[in-house]
């Protein structure tokens, strides 16, 4: 069983976290240095449930996975995002939010996220305390896990690389992963949280399912596909050839292209 007051030290930590982005924010007029932000957020809320936590037996398994998905994704965002100005998408919630975005960006942008971390947290605190013997369950999320992660990453080094030509200003990846789904990236974060919750289920918290479908439903209905694709069509013509070809979230093959 675990210690139910770390839930809440985990809260404190990410929004103190939270707080000092929030800070750093204000220097550099940015608020989507909270993107960097977000993946680290868990690492922080795992690491406290580490601490004040009796360990179970997969306990170092998760913190492995915890580690490997969290840096790799803020390194990436981190480096994408260095030497650009604020995103688009933290542009509008500004103008939105104006004046005084500076004080309210605290709990809309910042401690908004961080209280979603928390939540989504939870699979975590279950898989790293829990007591039951490891069992074909932690298989199962291990191999979910990986699916998802090499989804994710990998689809994020096939869009740098797409990016990276010159010749592809414009256009739109539809080769790789990006011609089995539309979003491999949101689809890897998808699997890589129900895989957390099988550990967290294998290690008897079930309570923690409330996790995997928040984070799904960011990824399809807020922050993820449903916000990407709002304007995508008027930015780049090439997309909605693009949407009638290619599924918009789980991977399957490519339709025909339709005849003039």
């Amino acid at each position: 069983m675990f210690n139910p007051g770390s839930w809440f030290l985990a809260l404190e930590a990410v929004l103190i976290f939270g707080l000092a982005g929030w800070a750093y924010s204000l220097v550099k007029r940015d608020v989507s240095i909270v993107d960097s932000m977000w993946s680290i957020m868990f690492l922080i809320a795992a690491v406290t449930y580490l601490i004040t936590n009796d360990a179970g037996p997969r306990a170092n398994l998760v913190m492995l996975l915890v580690t490997l998905w969290s840096l790799r994704l803020a390194v990436h965002i981190t480096w994408r995002n260095w030497g650009e100005a604020e995103d688009y998408r933290y542009q509008q919630i500004r103008r939105n939010n104006s004046p005084n975005f500076a004080l309210k960006s605290i709990y809309i942008v910042f401690g908004l996220q961080a209280v979603l971390a928390w939540v989504i947290s939870m699979p975590l605190l279950a898989a790293i305390s829990g007591q039951h013997p490891v069992g074909l369950l932690d298989l199962a999320g291990v191999i979910l896990w990986s699916v998802g992660f090499v989804f994710e990453s990998l689809g994020d080094l096939q869009l740098v690389r797409f990016r990276g030509d010159p010749d592809n200003r414009g256009k739109v990846l539809q080769s790789g992963l990006w011609g089995l789904t539309r979003h491999p990236n949101y689809f890897g974060d998808f699997c890589v949280w129900w895989g957390f919750f099988l550990l967290a289920l294998s290690a008897g918290g079930w309570w923690s399912f409330v996790s995997p479908l928040l984070m799904s439903f960011l990824l399809l209905k807020v922050s993820g596909v449903a916000m990407l694709e709002k304007d995508i069509g008027k930015r780049r013509p090439e997309y909605a050839e693009y949407v009638s070809r290619t599924n918009a979230f789980f991977p399957g093959p490519q339709k025909k292209a339709s005849n003039p």
